[in-house]
């Protein structure tokens, strides 16, 4: 009859596919437990969403407790536990929301707010309570994308707004507060006074993730939101060309001034798909993403096609992983967000909601 030394010995060459580390290492291992007649039954908990994997690691667990002498049979629940992680020195996390991660570039034209709304679908598909904030207010893209457009948010007492909801996320833009031809004409103070009133007067309701799609650039809403929203960790989008990715570091070089970690670089468009015959050419040129991950030694979360499709579906307001949640593109999104989460996770949490708070009072 295996004992738990045995069970706990099998477990210990169970490796996690997207952390590369085994579950016990990982701490996932929970209620591990082996009756009499040989049933064994236990949990694994991830701290970071990954739904679409959890029939692989459930198999994966099995196979490896199954193989030991009298297990006649093996119960594994995988599921996943968000913690909130720890931001900027002197800042807590948001009221209803456990981490922000920041999907930036240093320039425009780049597919970041594409990428932002496809990871934010991604997390949700893969089991998190995910938030997106458009945080560009000149230009506000996030209605179009999410099917949203020309809808408006309700304000249950005059003062908060309840976030709007699409394909399973929350959503919060400027874009649903004006007409959709009414340009910004704001200076810098009265664009980031807009931004913060956005974020802290939004409802947001029990989120994992609140990504936020900032504007290209290094200007006044990057400074704000790294110097008063508490960031958990940074994406940075950039394609492989060489005027792309000068832009893009000076992005992430922003971040690491600011005391935001970054969480690694998805490099966009970085081969393109004919749609005709299925010929792949890097017409942007390749590998600049992970020359520049190298170079800053950040992760390359992953790369991205120049495909049709993908602008068709956010155009439609169904961007890919809702689109079509089962396709290639989805998967690749899935596999960066899942990358996302894990670095996130890798984090030191943060316990100052569990804190008591301590009242002085005169009596």
């Amino acid at each position: 009859m295996a004992d738990l030394n045995q069970l706990n010995g099998a477990l210990a060459h169970c490796v996690d596919a997207d952390t590369g580390r085994d579950y016990l290492a990982m701490k996932a291992v929970r209620e591990l437990a082996i009756d009499a007649a040989g049933a064994v039954s236990l949990q694994i908990v991830l701290p970071y969403p990954a739904k679409s994997r959890e029939a692989e690691i459930a198999a994966q667990v099995q196979a490896a407790l199954g193989k030991l002498d009298g297990v006649r049979s093996v119960a594994v629940q995988v599921s996943s536990r968000i913690e909130a992680h720890t931001v900027q020195r002197g800042l807590t996390p948001l009221p209803g929301v456990k981490n922000v991660i920041a999907v930036a570039s240093g320039k425009g034209g780049v597919g970041k707010s594409t990428t932002a709304v496809n990871l934010a679908l991604a997390l949700a598909a893969e089991g998190a309570r995910v938030g997106l904030l458009d945080a560009d207010i000149y230009g506000p893209s996030q209605p179009l994308m999410l099917g949203l457009q020309g809808q408006k948010p309700e304000s249950p007492d005059g003062k908060s707004i309840l976030p709007m909801r699409a394909h399973g996320i929350q959503a919060m833009s400027i874009g649903f507060l004006i007409d959709a031809e009414q340009p910004m004409v704001w200076r810098g103070p009265m664009v980031t006074q807009a931004l913060m009133q956005l974020l802290n007067d939004t409802r947001w309701d029990d989120l994992d993730y609140l990504l936020i799609d900032l504007p290209p650039g290094t200007g006044d809403i990057q400074l704000t939101l790294s110097q008063k929203v508490p960031v958990t960790g940074a994406v940075i989008v950039t394609t492989p060309q060489d005027i792309a990715l000068l832009d893009a570091r000076k992005g992430l070089k922003m971040f690491e001034k600011v005391g935001v970690p970054v969480t690694g670089v998805v490099e966009n468009m970085a081969m393109h798909i004919c749609s005709q015959c299925g010929h792949v050419e890097a017409i942007f040129g390749e590998g600049g993403g992970g020359r520049m991950a190298d170079e800053y030694q950040v992760e390359l979360l992953g790369l991205l096609p120049l495909e049709m499709s993908i602008r068709l579906a956010t155009d439609t307001g169904k961007p890919s992983v809702a689109a079509e949640p089962e396709g290639k593109v989805a998967a690749i999104y899935k596999a960066i967000a899942r990358k996302v989460a894990v670095k996130i996770g890798e984090k030191a949490k943060d316990f100052s909601a569990k804190m008591p708070k301590i009242v002085i009072q005169n009596t």
